[in-house]
């Protein structure tokens, strides 16, 4: 089930439209945007909102999903994974009795390479369709 919110468009280019849109409860726990109470976001404009106009969008659950799960579990299970590799490279082919600094160098080796997978995923969606907000209609 998708999410609708209420904004206002602030300026249109094109396919696009930036809205300003109020808070909700989802936004006001995590945080992590800019600003007191609004947040300015990019949406599809498949209806022809104009700028000053009320409008309703959604954003697709399954996208904010996916988003979550690549932002937090990716970096964590990597380093993770990241450990455990550098644990059994240290223990199983070196024969080393305390492989912390292979382990730490496997998680910090993972850490990174997951975060640099982070900053990719989030350029690719930027430009893909379906995970942008879409405006449904004027109110």
């Amino acid at each position: 089930m998708d999410k609708q919110h209420e904004g206002i468009v602030l300026e249109t280019d094109g396919g696009v439209a930036r809205i300003k849109a109020s808070r909700h409860n989802d936004c006001e726990s995590c945080g992590s945007c800019p600003g007191n109470n609004a947040i300015v976001l990019v949406a599809r404009n498949p209806v022809g909102a104009q700028r000053g106009q009320r409008v309703v969008f959604e954003i697709q659950q399954i996208s904010m999903l996916k988003s979550a799960v690549v932002v937090y579990a990716v970096p964590v299970l990597g380093t993770i994974a990241g450990a455990v590799v550098g644990w059994y490279f240290g223990t199983e082919m070196m024969g080393i009795n305390d492989p912390f600094w292979l382990q730490m160098g496997g998680g910090s080796i993972a850490c990174v390479l997951s975060l640099l997978y982070v900053r990719y995923y989030d350029r690719k969606a930027r430009t893909r369709a379906d995970m942008q907000p879409v405006i449904t209609r004027i109110l």
